[in-house]
């Protein structure tokens, strides 16, 4: 019988996962790597020229001043919540077979069990949607 090559995958150490998103700068530089592979890119008018508006951490196009937030239109999109704190949450539900709760999600991440269920939720749901585009 063939091995299952995700289950058998090497994990992720904290300290390791520390190293790779320890700080909210780190955290922010992947989303922004992940929004736009190839570069900013205007949602309006498509320019790829820009200037960043350090005080709100917004990018603004060059052509048509459009003030984009890189978590716009993703998962994270209107929090309050730390970018670092919604990447430890991802680790958290990745790294256990058996889950874990809500209660104990707040726990590690210093946060209150409602707003640990809100992550829980989010990213559950964010991950049922990208499993339901593909066949059995």
């Amino acid at each position: 019988m063939a091995r299952n090559a995700v289950q058998l995958q090497k994990g992720l150490s904290e300290a390791e996962f520390d190293r790779l998103y320890g700080t909210e700068e780190q955290c922010r530089a992947v989303v922004i790597k992940l929004r736009w592979r190839e570069g900013f890119s205007c949602p309006v008018c498509g320019g790829t020229s820009y200037s960043e508006i350090k005080t709100r951490d917004l990018f603004q196009c060059s052509t048509c001043r459009r003030q984009t937030s890189p978590i716009a239109g993703t998962i994270f999109a209107s929090t309050k919540l730390p970018l670092r704190t919604w990447f430890r949450a991802m680790y958290h539900l990745t790294q256990n077979k058996q889950g874990i709760s809500s209660i104990e999600l707040g726990r590690r991440l210093g946060v209150r069990q409602t707003t640990a269920w809100m992550l829980k939720h989010k990213l559950q749901q964010a991950m049922m949607e990208r499993d339901g585009r593909k066949r059995l």
